[in-house]
């Protein structure tokens, strides 16, 4: 099963951690959505990271292919379906293939809010993991 990540869940570190069998796949972009930093997270101390569609706008990821147990490991860290829903997104490759993916999305995302240093430090970690800029 395809995932689209995008946040913290690039890196491929907590990937492992999270969901030991995933297998990355490549980096992609999700066209006409952006990345977006709503609520507030006890772990992270800031907001976190979800996407809201806007026309133009592209969020870059990747995929990573997922097995069924992991799934139910993934739902509980994104909390799904209390904070986040589970939706079909299509992503692009570098050379233009569409790809059909799942991915999350918090269900009330409500006012956007400053995500913490040590959070973005993760998302960045994760940029330079898949080579995105």
């Amino acid at each position: 099963m395809d995932y689209f990540a995008y946040g913290s869940n690039l890196d491929k570190q907590q990937m492992r951690q999270r969901c030991p069998d995933a297998k990355p796949r490549f980096s992609v972009v999700l066209p006409h959505y952006k990345l977006a930093f709503t609520g507030w997270s006890r772990e992270w101390k800031g907001g976190t990271a979800t996407i809201k569609p806007v026309r133009g706008e592209k969020v870059a990821g990747a995929v990573y292919d997922i097995p069924e147990k992991d799934l139910q490991r993934l739902n509980r860290y994104e909390d799904y379906p209390t904070t986040y829903n589970r939706v079909n997104v299509l992503v692009l490759t570098d050379d233009g293939q569409a790809i059909k993916a799942f991915t999350y999305v918090k269900r009330n995302p409500g006012d956007e809010s400053k995500p913490s240093p040590e959070y973005l430090a993760v998302i960045r970690q994760g940029y330079r993991d898949w080579g995105i800029e």
